[in-house]
């Protein structure tokens, strides 16, 4: 959960950083990066189910131990397939924030077009885990270097930082 609530402020930092570039698809960015999280969120429920089956307690005393085991593992994979389905919001995030970042002007165009395939291969790794799980590794590593995109934007924002320029100073009298 506390990951979910730093996406979310990251994905507000980056729309201060990023909306003079294009307020809609910052907002389109903010927008995918809240439904991750909501997902994030909702799928921390199994975690949680999966919890009080193995602790057991009162109300669970009409199934026996094996059955409550079983349950318990059954939320496990349930939170397993929730994040092969968040995989798909992970990607369509990263096209608005590459466009963003292609158009700035003050951050590598690169790194963009970086990102914005990096949406597409989180995009395509979601429904192969999902229908095709025996693939999935083949795939995921396969996607790797593509996905570095993320990695790559904030090494260079952590180490050169965004070249924003400045914007003309206002008077006294225009304030």
């Amino acid at each position: 959960m506390a990951g979910a609530v730093i996406f979310i402020s990251l994905a507000v930092a980056l729309y201060r950083l990023l909306s003079g570039v294009s307020v809609p698809w910052a907002l389109l960015m903010v927008g995918f990066v809240s439904v991750s999280a909501a997902v994030g969120f909702f799928d921390t429920l199994n975690n949680i189910a999966a919890l009080h089956l193995f602790r057991g307690g009162e109300f669970l005393s009409v199934f026996d131990q094996s059955q409550r085991d079983s349950l318990g593992m059954f939320f496990l994979r349930l939170h397993s397939q929730g994040i092969f389905m968040n995989e798909l919001f992970w990607g369509l995030w990263l096209f608005p924030f590459g466009l963003l970042v292609y158009r700035s002007g003050f951050l590598p165009s690169w790194i963009g077009v970086w990102l914005m395939i990096n949406c597409f291969a989180y995009v395509i790794l979601s429904p192969i885990a999902l229908f095709f799980p025996t693939y999935y590794g083949t795939a995921f590593k396969l996607a790797q270097p593509v996905l570095f995109g993320e990695i790559a934007i904030m090494l260079w924002l952590l180490i050169k930082g965004a070249k924003v320029p400045e914007l003309p100073q206002r008077t006294v009298a225009s304030a």
